[in-house]
């Protein structure tokens, strides 16, 4: 597929670029003289699942044709090559033995942190794991800092840093995801070394943020058959630009610093980065004209603090600055709820035109919001982030139930687990939702705040329903009386946890073999 170079293949596209479409357009051109079973041997390597669907899409689009291999970049431990390596422990296990070291620092050290911040402390130490063991970096090398001017800070520190050590022994018995996958880089670099595969591979749409990943990077760019294609590569800035770029201390912020960092590993300039693929000019439409425009603007603006007097040289060059924010419009809301119609309108009217759009940001709770508003007009988008497991129905049904165990049951809590959908979820519950409705009027218009068993069986028994007498009854027995002050091992509160949840769930009528079924569903459930 490549012709022999002597200098590893890099390629990029420009930002702004459809980067799925432009690769797999470029990756057929490059097939349109080969035979037909050359693009079944090569192997794409991209990094999240959303460009995998994207490009099967595009392929599937049509015409008919031997497809490649298209591959994630947490695939890669799959092959045979890595097939020793012992799987990763699971993120939660590993998090509940850092609960259980933290916890037993702070019993020796009181003064280090309050008891309320062992779970922050436990998911901060996993995150600092997880940066560690991506960038190759042990612990001694950071106990080893000379941070003189802080030292009662950094002292406190390295105290929470010696639990981190405990992971970084030489057993491969003990490997995080990251750590795992380290390894599998550094096993495959070495195989390849030896015996460098024959069929091409393309690594394509990672940046190199993470050391592994860079690694990896630099291990197929160095293969006879191996290439690259970078994402979001700014063509627009000159070599003196990029050369500006190498000093970490005023350029480590700029977007296109890590691709720097990794045309200095392979020992590449400017010049030798290629373009990957090339619309034709019938296909450069003023839409993309003015994209290409505005890929010189933001270039420009973008240079490193030390060299902006290029605004001044460079700037007056740059004729199209109205045309090429054309189509972009600024909105300064005045409130997050604002911010979110706005976004949910134009990506409605996306929809309705037929038009493709995407909505990026960071802010979790935005997103969340977005989609809320879209639900409106039935309009579903396809997130990314996915919805944390927490924020799903059953995720919100085990933590109602698990509020129970903390405090006597308010109104409010017992009417919002006695409404959600998987309360009562087994026969019989329409007359449950009858019955909820009637007694949430009775507390809103009589109380109390905090309903007894006594309370609910007054009403029941002034109630027409004869049933309300066996499902006060059932309240009485799941969502009443629950709180828990004891301290007991976390497997019997997992257990508690579920078979009352199970309880709930099933209704006041259920049979034993219901009530197994539902229990075992949830204990599904709950170990996924």
């Amino acid at each position: 597929m490549f012709e022999s170079s002597a200098t590893p293949r890099v390629f990029g596209l420009p930002p702004g670029a459809d980067f799925p479409k432009a690769l797999v357009a470029g990756l057929v051109e490059r097939h349109k003289t080969l035979p037909p079973e050359a693009l079944a041997r090569v192997t794409l390597v991209v990094n999240t699942r959303r460009m995998a669907r994207r490009i099967r899409a595009l392929f599937d689009a049509g015409p008919a044709r031997l497809l490649p291999k298209v591959q994630l970049l947490t695939d890669l431990g799959k092959g045979p090559d890595t097939a020793d390596i012992p799987k990763a422990v699971s993120p939660l296990q590993r998090r509940l033995e850092l609960t259980q070291l933290v916890a037993g620092l702070l019993d020796r050290e009181p003064d280090l942190a309050p008891r309320a911040a062992l779970y922050d402390l436990a998911d901060s130490l996993a995150g600092l794991m997880d940066e560690m063991q991506g960038e190759g970096v042990p612990p001694d090398v950071i106990a080893k800092l000379d941070v003189g001017d802080q030292s009662g800070h950094w002292g406190r520190s390295l105290q929470f840093l010696q639990i981190v050590q405990t992971f970084f022994g030489p057993s491969d018995q003990t490997l995080d995801a990251e750590a795992r996958q380290r390894r599998v880089v550094e096993r495959l670099a070495a195989v390849w070394a030896v015996t460098p595969p024959a069929a091409p591979i393309i690594l394509a749409g990672s940046t190199g943020s993470r050391g592994t990943t860079l690694a990896l990077m630099q291990a197929v760019a160095q293969l006879p058959q191996g290439a690259l294609v970078l994402p979001g590569f700014d063509f627009d800035m000159p070599a003196s630009g990029w050369h500006d770029l190498s000093n970490a201390m005023t350029a480590e912020d700029h977007p296109q610093f890590r691709f720097r960092r990794l045309m200095d590993r392979l020992g590449l300039e400017r010049g030798d980065i290629g373009q990957w693929h090339k619309f034709p000019p019938s296909s450069q439409s003023e839409l993309l004209s003015n994209s290409l425009a505005r890929n010189k603007i933001v270039s420009l603006a973008l240079r490193p603090a030390p060299v902006t007097d290029c605004w001044l040289s460079e700037g007056p060059g740059l004729r199209s600055i109205m045309q090429a924010f054309d189509a972009v419009t600024l909105v300064e809301a005045t409130s997050r709820r604002d911010e979110a119609v706005a976004i949910a309108l134009r990506l409605r009217q996306a929809a309705e035109t037929g038009q493709t759009a995407a909505l990026v940001t960071s802010d979790r709770v935005l997103s969340r919001q977005v989609t809320a508003a879209l639900d409106r007009w039935s309009i579903l988008p396809d997130d990314s982030a996915g919805t944390p497991l927490h924020l799903t129905p059953p995720g919100r049904f085990l933590r109602h139930v698990a509020a129970l165990f903390q405090g006597e049951t308010s109104a409010a809590t017992l009417l919002e687990l006695l409404k959600h959908p998987l309360c009562h979820s087994a026969h019989g519950r329409n007359t449950h939702l009858l019955l909820t409705r009637d007694l949430e009027l009775h507390l809103r218009r009589h109380g109390p705040a905090f309903p007894g068993m006594h309370d609910l069986q007054r009403w029941a028994d002034k109630h027409s329903d004869p049933s309300a007498n066996g499902w006060v009854g059932w309240i009485d027995s799941t969502l009443l009386g629950q709180r828990r002050t004891e301290e007991i091992a976390l497997s019997l509160w997992v257990t508690t946890h579920i078979d009352l949840a199970g309880r709930i769930a099933a209704g006041p009528h259920r049979d034993p073999a219901e009530r197994d079924s539902v229990h075992s569903e949830s204990a599904q459930s709950d170990s996924a």
